[in-house]
């Protein structure tokens, strides 16, 4: 099969779909395999490296001409017109852009998002978001260590004892957890929260203190337990109960960060500007979820400006929205993997594409065929 890997275009996109790793896989399974010059350049990937891999080195209208093109970020429109009707498109297309997707199958392009794969045991490995979430809890502390103007240790030293930086992660997902082990390493004395009290264990196996808030009727212990590995939206009785229990430890906090998420809605409000003037001056907010506030503006604090780092009431406030674009090399294998892992389930043995619908990672992550979007949204 002709597989073409374009250069990713999107502002501050530096990861890229296939590695010389797998793209030596790919022709080792008998597909060519087309890279457009420099598509791996930015995460450190040559196109010497690639060529050494077996792949051919092309330009862009080559690499989206193929049968089956692999991408990071959804084609831009002025990508569109270079796929070919009734190619196949495999990326994080974003599920919930309707009108993106619209666009795609009205190109007759067989669209897979896999941002869209089941939280299942046989979905791991090609668990994109797990794999780029990782990778943004590590860089998020790493940034806020970088703008905290302090040790996140505690030092003994001959002029004196620096006491450890107290650092509160609001969410406790896969970038929660990973944000949680990085700022263990560094030394930070660590606390976290979760509307789901079963992360409590995995918590405190890292060496973080969980911050309990008690859950009080039926309602609020159903929303806890959340679906689908994802936290569902509280009742409004217990946010209030999180709001006094979290205000508390934030504004005593050095650092802190947000990773709180809900695909398909506005990212929960957890951090006030009334939390924010309580903190220290030179604190430092690192807000995964920024850009992703109710209307676009703010993430888990409307003070957050996407992709900024600004400082409001002394405090720094970092918005950067792609953090796995700023680890690209480790980004784009983990991503690249995911990938090669959800071609095991669409290419046949023959070399031919294929569309199980009776596979249930297949059926989730197909946004497009035929001329028609097939996500029910």
């Amino acid at each position: 099969m002709l597989i073409g890997i374009p250069l990713e275009t999107a502002s501050g996109e530096t990861r890229v779909a296939v590695t010389p790793e797998t793209a030596r896989k790919l022709a080792g399974q008998g597909h060519t395999v087309r890279i457009q010059a420099g598509a791996g350049v930015a995460a450190s990937a040559t196109d010497e490296a690639y060529s050494a891999a077996g792949a051919e080195i092309t330009d862009a209208a080559g690499a989206f001409g193929c049968e089956l093109v692999l991408k990071v970020r959804a084609p831009s429109a002025a990508e569109l017109p270079m796929l070919k009707a009734g190619s196949a498109l495999v990326g994080m297309l974003n599920p919930f852009d309707g009108e993106g997707l619209q666009r795609l199958a009205t190109a007759g392009v067989t669209g897979f998002a896999l941002e869209a794969a089941p939280r299942t045991t046989r979905a791991q490995s090609m668990d994109v978001l797990s794999s780029q979430a990782n990778i943004a809890g590590y860089k998020a502390v790493m940034i806020a260590a970088d703008k905290y103007q302090r040790f996140f240790p505690m030092l003994m030293t001959a002029a004196g004892t620096v006491k450890a930086a107290r650092v509160v992660i609001l969410g406790v997902g896969v970038a929660g957890l990973q944000a949680i082990a990085t700022a263990k390493r560094l030394g930070a004395v660590i606390e976290a929260s979760d509307v789901r009290p079963s992360v409590k264990e995995q918590v405190e196996s890292l060496g973080a203190k969980f911050i309990e808030v008690s859950y009080d009727t039926p309602e609020e212990k159903e929303a806890a337990v959340g679906v689908g590995g994802y936290a569902k939206p509280m009742p409004q009785s217990w946010l209030d109960r999180q709001k006094i229990e979290v205000a508390k430890r934030v504004a005593a906090a050095d650092v802190v960060i947000s990773t709180a998420l809900i695909p398909g809605r506005a990212a929960p409000t957890l951090v006030t500007e009334e939390m924010v003037k309580a903190m220290k001056p030179g604190s430092v907010i690192v807000d995964i979820a920024a850009g992703k506030g109710p209307n676009g503006v703010g993430g888990n604090c409307p003070l957050s400006e996407a992709d900024k780092t600004v400082v409001k009431h002394g405090v720094t406030l970092v918005g950067e929205t792609n953090l796995p674009a700023l680890v690209a090399a480790d980004s784009s294998a983990l991503y690249a993997r995911n990938v090669l892992d959800f071609l095991k389930l669409v290419l046949t043995k023959e070399g031919t594409f294929n569309v199980p619908m009776d596979d249930d990672i297949v059926a989730a992550c197909l946004m497009t065929q035929g001329g028609e979007v097939k996500r029910k949204s």
